[in-house]
């Protein structure tokens, strides 16, 4: 009986989800319409920061009870994921035009904050200074979003015409059936995976990362389908960038945060998946049904090593 509950709160958090994503990009994208600001933009900041709010709230509360040693896990496989599975289902569906303004800056320098953040976790944890040049790096970040956000504002198709109202409220409760639906889904998928016999590590490896990363999987889908392709790449360049720079920074700035040798291994996966998303779409600045598939084999090859 308790197995069956859990199943039917997993198929209850995944109508939440997609549901609250289908509005949430609606709600983001009118609102990006109505104020002119570019949907790369929208993508890099709204629908990236809140679709990491699972991320956030998992490793800031480990961190406030005393539990750090999850949040690397948490981050580094949310990261992976958002880009070998999230993007490589997303360009199966649909070709993902990518912004120069992505492959020039953004895409690069997730690279060089996870190569940072390597770095930083070489001598076993992430303390308060490294904590605090994180976030540092996340103003410069925001600063740097401010700036494409007036160089850009006039050069952005007109999508979809809803009422600022509307759109708002569109994409408030979007963001709570997402952040809702995550929590039910992964606590029900944890229960599920724990009644089958699946080991601990396994669980926060993969079912809590992925699990915190399925607000990101269906906004991205959803995103393409729509042909919003910048709110879809934004979202997971913007949730990576954010899940490093602010939820870690935020974390090892409360308490020291464990970095385990094994999360060494972990880290350079993040930079390879990422490489990848910079190397495949140079010729026609697209993610092609192609890269996606390279994707999903990469991330098939990562989770046998794991295994």
């Amino acid at each position: 009986m308790h197995f069956i509950l859990q199943l039917v709160l997993l198929c209850i958090g995944f109508v939440m989800l997609v549901k609250g994503a289908d509005w949430f990009v609606d709600g983001s994208s009118g609102i990006a319409t109505k104020f002119k600001i570019p949907q790369l933009v929208i993508g890099l900041t709204i629908v990236a920061m809140g679709t990491s709010a699972p991320e956030a709230a998992v490793s800031i509360t480990a961190a406030l009870k005393g539990n750090a040693d999850i949040t690397i896990g948490n981050i580094v496989g949310s990261n992976i994921l958002n880009i070998l599975i999230i993007l490589g289902i997303s360009s199966v569906i649909t070709a993902l035009k990518v912004a120069k303004s992505t492959i020039k800056v953004e895409i690069p320098f997730m690279i060089a904050i996870t190569l940072i953040l390597l770095w930083m976790g070489y001598d076993g944890e992430i303390g308060l200074l490294e904590g605090i040049l994180l976030l540092i790096f996340f103003l410069i970040y925001l600063a740097y979003l401010f700036v494409l956000a007036k160089k850009d504002r006039d050069n952005e198709e007109e999508i979809k015409e809803i009422s600022v109202t509307k759109a708002f409220v569109w994409t408030v409760i979007g963001l709570f059936l997402i952040v809702y639906g995550s929590n039910v889904t992964v606590d029900a998928a944890t229960r599920i995976a724990k009644v089958l016999g699946l080991s601990e590590r396994f669980i926060g490896l993969t079912i809590v990362a992925l699990g915190t990363s399925l607000p990101e999987l269906f906004t991205s889908v959803s995103a393409a389908r729509k042909g919003n392709a910048d709110i879809a790449i934004g979202n997971i360049v913007g949730s990576n960038i954010f899940n490093i720079l602010f939820v870690i920074g935020v974390s090892a700035s409360i308490i020291p945060v464990p970095f385990a040798n094994g999360f060494r291994f972990d880290t350079i996966v993040a930079v390879i998946a990422t490489l990848i998303l910079l190397i495949c779409p140079l010729k026609e600045m697209k993610l092609k049904r192609w890269s996606g598939v390279l994707m999903l084999v990469a991330y098939a090859v990562y989770f046998a090593l794991i295994w």
